[in-house]
């Protein structure tokens, strides 16, 4: 199954903050801010060309972002890697042995499917597998 870069993932404390700088670094239009109630963050995305940047605000203290920029500080997150068929990918995944931190799909940001792959088996990066339901 192939499988493109979507996105990179970027740990920021402050959308507020953080929007304004890389839209200095990427003057292209940004894609707008978009709340996901149900990872308790807000996300901004920025084109680069065929992938994209994702800045990621925790909206609650308990979510992931919140406990990663409380450990590591602001900074890369995670790659999401676009693919055809999450269901299979992961099924696949599993079978070799990976991971998973989920094993079926949820929705993610733009109503994509996504699910994380942990990163004690993928050399210490979090990666995360995306099956869009439309363009961003």
């Amino acid at each position: 199954m192939e499988k493109k870069l979507a996105h990179v993932g970027i740990a920021v404390k402050s959308l507020e903050v953080s929007v304004p700088l890389y839209a200095q670094l990427f003057p292209q239009e940004k894609v707008g801010i978009e709340e996901v109630p149900d990872q308790g963050v807000r996300v901004a995305f920025f084109r680069t060309g065929t992938c994209s940047i994702e800045l990621t605000e925790a909206t609650t203290r308990s979510s992931p972002i919140a406990k990663f920029i409380g450990k590591r500080g602001e900074g890369v997150h995670h790659l999401s890697f676009e693919v055809d068929d999450l269901p299979a990918e992961l099924a696949r995944l599993a079978a070799a042995g990976f991971r998973l931190i989920d094993d079926k799909p949820r929705t993610g940001a733009g109503g994509h499917l996504i699910a994380f792959l942990h990163p004690s088996s993928t050399n210490g990066v979090l990666i995360e597998l995306c099956q869009k339901s439309g363009e961003r």
